[in-house]
Order: C-alpha cells, then sequence, then structure tokens
C-alpha cells in the first residue's frame, strides 16, 4: 500500500464523518464546540460524548487491527502541554471555532470566515515551527 493511501482515507473518513453529522445531526464536527457542549452538560449530549469516544478509539483500534506501530510518546514537559492547552483553547474562543470547525466543516460550507481563519491558523503553525526550528534552535 503507498504511503499516501492512510492519511488519504483518513481526511476521507474526517470529511464523511463531518457531512454525516452534519446531515443526521444538523451539527458541525468542531471538536471545540463538540467537546464544550458535553462538558457544559447540554440536553442533546449522548451524540457528543460518542464522538468524542470515537476520537480516542479509532486510534487505538487502528493500531490494534494494522500492526502499525505506535507514535512516539512526547518528551514535551507537562508543563508546556498544559501552556499549550491553555493557549489552544484561548485562540479558539478569540477564533470562534477551532482548526476542525473552521477548516473542515466552516470550507466546506464556503464560509469567508472559515477560510481566513484557516489561512490564520496555518501562518501561525508554519511561522512557529520555523522559529522554534531555526531561530530558537529546536525547544
Amino acid at each position: 500500500m503507498g504511503d499516501y493511501l492512510i492519511p488519504l482515507t483518513g481526511g476521507l473518513l474526517i470529511g464523511l464523518s463531518a457531512a454525516a453529522l452534519l446531515l443526521t445531526q444538523g451539527r458541525i464536527a468542531g471538536i471545540a464546540g463538540i467537546l464544550y457542549g458535553a462538558i457544559s452538560g447540554q440536553a442533546d449530549n449522548l451524540w457528543r460524548w460518542l464522538f468524542l469516544a470515537g476520537l480516542l478509539i479509532g486510534p487505538i483500534l487502528y493500531h490494534s487491527l494494522s500492526g502499525a506501530p505506535m507514535p512516539a510518546a512526547s518528551n514535551l514537559s507537562f508543563a508546556y502541554a498544559i501552556a499549550g492547552g491553555l493557549l489552544v483553547g484561548i485562540g479558539t474562543r478569540i477564533g470562534s471555532g477551532c482548526t476542525s470547525g473552521h477548516g473542515v466543516c466552516g470550507i466546506g460550507r464556503r464560509s469567508v470566515r472559515s477560510l481566513v481563519a484557516t489561512c490564520t491558523f496555518m501562518a501561525t503553525g508554519i511561522t512557529t515551527v520555523f522559529v522554534i526550528r531555526h531561530l530558537l534552535g529546536g525547544v
């Protein structure tokens, strides 16, 4: 199997699941909104918890069934992980959504706001990697 087929299949499955959620539930597959709705106890909670469980169980099943090796654990400190999570959460609130909501669902719905948000996410990520790897010597 070509090296491109696994990510291509993953991308297709993400797109199909986002479309299925929109068609069956009328909901956008933005992870931040789904997580917030699940932990805030909204009335239509079951589908949110099932969606989140699928995000955790899917990779475990893939690695178990395919025999593909699990990714190596990160050597990132717990403090950096917490700080990164908080920054992502703040960015999600400021940007009115997360990368999955804007990038996968918003662009597919031809939202100009989502296109701008996704371009901003990508440019910021590229800039951050460049600064960390080339200007700071890797952290």
